[in-house]
């Protein structure tokens, strides 16, 4: 088993959330430069109502978002002739999010990714989870924070649009120790950036990976495969799984595989590789150990779609991002638009801890004590080429 480099750490998730992000709490509009609208999205199905929020910069853009599930529904941005476009995947129906969604726009918690087994122990305490993967536990479990429904309020920010999104999680949600309160921030800039800040506190010793799961296509929504979209993403290294996608502790060079993103290549260069981690996955499914130094925001990944000219630039301060190319999507959900989602209609950068970390000693550490604060932020930079 490799060792990771030691200065990747829980001490990232301490270093990025200032006051200048959150901003002071409004009871309507955010007085900032962008604005947030808010209108109905129905009811869940125990009754919850759910309300659907408009963030809009000054210059157009938007992020729609719902509260269920803090469910970004929709990223309207321009292509390079300034027309604007839904770049993400999702539904029209709030009861499609709740019955069949493949994680489209969530939040995601308490444990973003697999862990093996759905068990791991802390502090001498072997703690059981919701096996929702095969033997695995996937995605918070069962019912993650991907399936709550979220307080949301607005927050005034001079650099755009931005709204706060909590939910606290009860000792024992899900088998997960600890009553830990989450709060997310959205912010829509006027640059065309959506930053994504988060923050959890706990009142026992817990292990915490949060991360948001849009399902991207900078062609716009419906517009089908996204194999020709340009990627660059800025790891030497990947962690390899085993058949049930739980990293088998290993951190392997990318060099002569069809993982080395190092320099832009088309998604669907090397998609259909024999290569045995591309069979486990049925595609890219893997976490991306990223090149970086200190504990601040850095480049993660670059992603460009020529017909469109759109350019999506990621920078975290998380020391991996997982890479997933909508293998599993089959043709039985449907967007929107009315288009049917098909393998690689839409591909994920999941900013994150490492899968499987609370049973792998050797992997950046997600255990959150009493008296800490984990804070974690990625942003997301729209802009287009010069053609």
């Amino acid at each position: 088993m490799t060792r990771i480099d030691p200065n990747m750490s829980r001490a990232w998730h301490r270093s990025v959330l200032g006051a200048a992000v959150l901003g002071m709490v409004l009871t309507g509009t955010s007085a900032g430069a962008g604005s947030m609208d808010q209108t109905p999205f129905g009811n869940t199905q125990d009754g919850k109502a759910v309300n659907l929020y408009t963030l809009t910069n000054d210059r157009g853009a938007s992020v729609k978002f719902i509260a269920y599930g803090g469910i970004i529904t929709a990223i309207n941005v321009p292509d390079r002739w300034g027309k604007l476009d839904n770049i993400v995947l999702g539904f029209k129906e709030l009861a499609d999010y709740e019955s069949k969604n493949p994680y489209f726009g969530a939040l995601i918690g308490r444990y973003g990714n697999r862990i093996g087994g759905a068990k791991f122990a802390l502090d001498g305490t072997q703690y059981q989870l919701a096996a929702n993967n095969g033997p695995n536990s996937l995605h918070g479990g069962s019912k993650g924070l991907d399936k709550v429904v979220w307080a949301v309020e607005p927050l005034a920010n001079v650099s755009g649009a931005a709204a706060r999104l909590g939910y606290t999680s009860k000792d024992g949600e899900e088998g997960y120790p600890g009553t830990l309160t989450v709060q997310v921030v959205y912010t829509l800039t006027n640059d065309n950036e959506l930053r994504i800040d988060y923050e959890a506190t706990t009142d026992k010793p817990t292990v915490v990976n949060l991360t948001s799961h849009s399902y991207f296509n900078l062609a716009g929504d419906g517009t089908g495969g996204i194999g020709d979209h340009i990627l660059t993403i800025n790891a030497d290294r990947y962690t390899p799984v085993d058949a049930t996608l739980i990293p088998t502790g290993e951190l392997a060079s990318v060099t002569g595989t069809p993982f080395d993103f190092r320099q832009g290549t088309p998604i669907g260069a090397r998609i259909r590789s024999n290569h045995p981690q591309m069979v486990y996955g049925r595609g890219y499914d893997h976490n991306y150990v990223l090149n970086r130094s200190g504990s601040g925001l850095s480049l993660a990944a670059r992603v460009y779609e020529p017909r469109s000219g759109r350019i999506m630039e990621i920078s975290t301060t998380e020391p991996g991002v997982q890479f997933y190319s909508g293998n599993f999507l089959d043709s039985t959900l449907v967007g929107p638009t009315g288009q049917q989602y098909r393998q690689t209609d839409g591909f994920c950068l999941e900013t994150q801890h490492f899968p499987d970390s609370p049973n792998k000693p050797s992997f950046p550490t997600t255990v959150l004590k009493p008296g800490e604060t984990l804070r974690s932020t990625t942003i997301h930079k729209f802009s287009t080429d010069a053609s």
